[in-house]
């Protein structure tokens, strides 16, 4: 039986140029909820997270450093339960869907979708194929 580490990943912060257009992204369109805001002396963060799973940190600096927020080779996947309503409500937003939802063979049928953030970063949208239904044979 596998057991589960005590150490994990709790969340990934990206760095974005406008939080509360990121924020809305987020929460709108992926159904993140809030969970907490940070004020540090250099840069305000929000913490936006799906209930009881890992969370998403959207810094933007304030200590008048250059920051490159655009197109950074980031890439955050989200299982999800319906792609093409999010690439819907992507679209909806002005933003790019660079991958329509197709199921792909190299996961094993299930959908994936690729799509742009408001800074340009990847979010990958994959919804995992049911369960094959197995036969009363297969079960007796």
């Amino acid at each position: 039986m596998a057991v589960r580490s005590p150490d994990f990943l709790t969340a990934v912060g990206i760095g974005v140029s406008d939080l509360a257009r990121s924020s809305a992204f987020y929460q709108g369109v992926l159904g993140m909820k809030h969970v907490q805001d940070f004020h540090l002396d250099y840069m305000d963060e929000v913490m936006l997270a799906h209930e009881g799973r890992n969370a998403v940190v959207l810094m933007h600096y304030t200590d008048g450093s250059a920051r490159n927020y655009r197109d950074n080779p980031v890439k955050l996947v989200f299982y999800v339960t319906d792609p093409a309503a999010i690439a819907a409500r992507i679209r909806s937003a002005g933003l790019e869907v660079t991958h329509e939802p197709a199921a792909s063979p190299n996961l094993g049928g299930s959908v994936v979708c690729l799509a742009k953030d408001p800074d340009g970063y990847v979010i990958e949208l994959i919804q995992r194929p049911e369960p094959a239904t197995r036969t009363a044979r297969e079960v007796g």
